[in-house]
């Protein structure tokens, strides 16, 4: 595995909200080892706005300390860093009135081939206000690029708006809705794993698969993100778009070319081809409790009242030829025994075994796709036991970790941001999601929440630490099937 590293064209990068907590932990150290890559270039130019009195200086001085805390003083070199914070600027700036738009259009004018990109590294709230000051302003021409985080939206009435304000202000083309979890190398090698090697693709459909499990466990709970997470939920914040995405990736058909539209005419037809889950059965949300002197989710939320779900797993269809039959189950959750992040995709049994009895259990095939904490790929199989004895057949793991080769060759795991920044600044795409993927996601989710608003139950307790409510458990067993252990 040798890493590549292809330099950009000096950029203008506007990031609103320089110095909230994405900027920080996210924006600031994922552009740092891009100029530390050589992939940044020299002339590039950040510029941070704010409504403080700032100066540059200050910003700097902010930015060092972000340096600091989450990349480390040991990795960082101190030419690189002298370099990196010569590249920022501040601007004071109110994103809700006319002040200061004048001078941010004089500090970022279109020059030709130069991208100019505008990062709305803020409350979901000033996405719009903010999209209409850069086009009122002049400043939605040329190569100009604006970049937007989740929430895209509450509900599908919501992101219709929030695209309908956005179109008029940018082409389709212009707009970056990011999904972190799109970056990460794992997943990009999934695309590379199914279209690039002749073994996979011709398994991949319904008549070897038997199903599919995708989790995204959480060890923390709400963390101070309280009054956020609880007008938003599970569901909302993690399934209907991280997890959508990733089930898509899985099950959408090989695009002619590996094209930013061509990959989302793919992904969104999977999006449309989803079963409607009117079946209550088919979905399961919990909500943990306290344990262990732990705060309970009704604790960390302040609302003793809330009905808000900390959990939620369901059973799904993709209705289409390649997927016929097979169940793709998700659950996500926080509170849970362990971080982990993973899309399992488990083959169907030999149709019959040649081996006589006392050999050993043939267990499926499975694949796993790992994306935290520690990226990379496992197969499992059954082999035959080594040594004398007969034929003993035992379980055996094939294992592709993408740290440790990284490791191995002095190198380390980039941050999904790093590449999504990048993409950014190359107007490539591919790892973006398009505004009818956001709403066909979202129309295919409100059924569910509006289903649980009207019944206005509580969602099943579950002890922190644990893989979540029993409930849970019983969408796999009722089909003779089991979740895969949350296990570090």
């Amino acid at each position: 595995m040798v890493a590549r590293v292809v330099p950009v064209e000096p950029f203008d990068l506007v990031v609103f909200g320089i110095t909230g907590d994405l900027a920080r932990r996210k924006l600031i150290p994922a552009l740092y080892h891009r100029m530390d890559a050589g992939q940044m270039p020299q002339g590039a130019r950040i510029i941070g706005t704010g409504r403080g009195a700032l100066d540059d200086t200050a910003l700097r001085r902010l930015v060092s300390e972000a340096l600091d805390a989450f990349v480390g003083p040991k990795n960082l070199d101190a030419a690189v860093r002298e370099a990196f914070l010569a590249a920022f600027e501040y601007l004071r700036l109110d994103a809700t009135s006319q002040a200061g738009w004048e001078d941010l259009a004089a500090a970022v004018p279109d020059v030709p081939g130069r991208p100019r990109v505008f990062y709305l590294s803020v409350a979901p709230g000033l996405f719009e206000p903010i999209a209409a000051q850069i086009h009122q302003a002049g400043l939605a021409g040329g190569e100009t690029r604006v970049v937007i985080e989740k929430p895209l939206g509450h509900d599908l009435a919501s992101a219709r708006q929030l695209n309908g304000r956005l179109a008029q202000c940018f082409d389709e083309h212009q707009i970056y809705r990011i999904d972190h979890y799109l970056g990460k190398e794992t997943v990009q090698n999934l695309m590379a794993l199914r279209f690039a090697n002749a073994l996979f693709e011709p398994l991949w459909n319904a008549r070897h698969i038997d199903h599919v499990q995708i989790t995204v466990a959480e060890s923390v709970g709400v963390e101070g993100r309280g009054a956020y997470y609880d007008a938003m939920g599970a569901m909302r914040d993690m399934l209907q778009n991280h997890m959508l995405q990733l089930l898509c990736l899985i099950a959408m058909e090989p695009p002619n070319h590996i094209e930013p539209d061509e990959v989302r005419d793919e992904k969104l037809k999977v999006l449309n081809a989803l079963a409607p889950l009117g079946d209550s059965q088919s979905v399961v949300r919990g909500q943990y409790g306290r344990d262990n002197g732990m705060a309970s989710y009704l604790e960390e939320v302040e609302n003793p009242d809330s009905h808000c779900e900390s959990f939620v797993a369901l059973k799904t269809c993709v209705d289409n030829w390649r997927w016929a039959g097979v169940p793709f189950y998700l659950r996500t959750g926080k509170r849970l025994r362990a971080r982990v992040s993973e899309i399992a995709v488990t083959f169907k049994e030999v149709p019959h075994s040649i081996f006589p009895l006392g050999s050993g259990q043939i267990d499926h095939n499975v694949l796993i796709i790992r994306l935290q904490p520690d990226e990379g790929i496992n197969l499992l199989m059954t082999i035959k036991d080594p040594g004398p004895g007969g034929m003993r057949l035992a379980p055996a793991e094939l294992d592709m970790t993408f740290a440790e080769r990284l490791a191995a060759r002095g190198l380390r795991m980039p941050d999904a941001y790093e590449r999504l920044v990048m993409d950014v600044v190359r107007g490539d795409q591919t790892l973006f999601m398009r505004g009818d993927e956001v709403e066909a996601a979202w129309a295919w989710i409100d059924p569910i929440v509006a289903r649980w608003e009207e019944q206005d139950d509580r969602p099943h307790p579950y002890d922190p630490g644990t893989a979540g409510p029993d409930e849970a458990m019983m969408l796999l067993h009722r089909d003779g099937r089991r979740w895969r252990e949350i296990s570090a």
